[in-house]
């Protein structure tokens, strides 16, 4: 059974929902699941944009031939090849075999890798080329790294429709609803789509930025995505978060995320005075994760957000916590910075982490602030501790207040 949406007059959503993928990129949790868009144009020639993966081929393929309505189709414009927006491509070929696929150089050497298209239908743009189908002209912008090399962004000059591939996507199925609006954005959306943006598009900062300074120049309406909803309205309330989130700039600036590392509960014991403390001196914004068990994408995407985090963690093996360790590594390749650490360090005999997280903090993650003094705890906390967490609570808040 077909299942479309019209985004404008002659315009339309043919994508789909994913809800029995667990992981995306067989990495990060999706609960909600995760849509994939694809859109068609009907004009006097008919233009399919991007296609979709294979999880949902059936009811993509039912989408396009009921818009199509038994008209060919003239054109594939393909912004992104990564195969949850390109694997169905030889599906589309086979059906209509007379399409002409639009993309870039590189895009078309990524296509022959995975064994998509073939050259005699091939129509290679670059940066500042145009295609016209009617009423409607294509302006193709490129965005390389936002955030495979050869991706592209299409722009509807006639409609202001910007066609933005991996860039403003969000995690989670839409259900029936397509547009932003439709949803309580903020509330049951932004999470997921900030854990988005920072997991799989995050190290590419300086790249996403570059594309947001050339949408600038376009006269944008609204914004079609390759997964997640379509905003129609208040675009800048999207386009404020990407600005953020790609220059490491904390979007709450005064949140405290304490993360802990415990084996026995001594650690997480003196996290949990830190988080009591911070909240009854007046900072509310506190979450508290345990490295052990809760997902990176989640410890990450928390990480874009806040502006201090909490380290408190147990020396294990005369190095740092593994689950602690990956996450600090996790940043570092996601190129997080600008960022306030506070250290909460434990060890029975040999407390080594506190060394290893102060030098982890200053020397690996750009442009971070590490406050003293850390505490030391010795096996379990008590209240001989209080002090030195106290402090750390005070350096926190005195940070925060400036």
């Amino acid at each position: 059974m077909y299942c479309v949406r019209k985004v404008t007059d002659d315009l339309y959503y043919v994508g789909g929902d994913d809800r029995r993928l667990a992981l995306f990129e067989n990495i990060h949790p999706i609960p909600r699941g995760v849509s994939y868009n694809s859109y068609l144009l009907l004009d006097e020639k008919t233009v399919l944009v991007d296609t979709c993966d294979w999880a949902i081929g059936r009811q993509f393929i039912e989408n396009v031939e009921h818009v199509l309505a038994g008209r060919p189709l003239d054109y594939l414009v393909i912004n992104h090849v990564e195969p949850d927006h390109a694997a169905t491509i030889n599906e589309v070929v086979l059906r209509w075999p007379d399409v002409k696929i639009i993309s870039t150089a590189k895009a078309f050497t990524f296509m022959k890798q995975f064994g998509l298209g073939e050259d005699s239908r091939a129509i290679t743009v670059k940066e500042g080329d145009k295609q016209s189908f009617g009423r409607h002209e294509f302006a193709f912008v490129g965005a390389p790294m936002v955030h495979w090399p050869e991706a592209m962004v299409s722009f509807d000059t006639s409609n202001g429709v910007l066609f933005s591939a991996d860039a403003f996507g969000t995690f989670g199925a839409l259900g029936g609803r397509l547009f932003a609006d439709e949803m309580d954005f903020a509330r049951t959306e932004l999470d997921d789509a900030r854990r988005y943006y920072c997991n799989i598009v995050g190290k590419y900062g300086a790249q996403t930025q570059a594309l947001l300074k050339k949408a600038a120049g376009l006269d944008i309406k609204m914004i079609a995505p390759l997964h997640g909803p379509v905003w129609r309205k208040d675009l800048s309330y999207f386009i404020d978060k990407y600005q953020k989130w790609s220059t490491y700039t904390p979007e709450d600036d005064g949140a405290v995320m304490i993360v802990y590392g415990s084996m026995y509960g001594g650690t997480e014991s003196a996290a949990q005075y830190v988080a009591q403390q911070l909240a009854e001196k007046g900072v509310t914004d506190v979450v508290m994760y345990d490295v052990s068990s809760t997902h990176i994408s989640t410890l990450i995407a928390e990480s874009f957000r806040v502006s201090h985090i909490v380290l408190a963690c147990v020396t294990y093996n005369f190095e740092i916590y593994p689950p602690m360790h990956s996450y600090l590594t996790d940043m570092k390749m996601l190129a997080l910075q600008n960022r306030t650490f506070a250290v909460i360090y434990n060890g029975t005999w040999a407390p080594r982490a506190g060394d290893l997280l102060k030098s982890f903090c200053t020397e690996e993650l750009k442009k971070s602030k590490l406050l003293d003094p850390q505490a030391h705890i010795t096996s379990a906390a008590d209240a001989d501790d209080a002090e030195q967490l106290d402090a750390v609570v005070d350096a926190v808040i005195s940070d925060i207040k400036g």
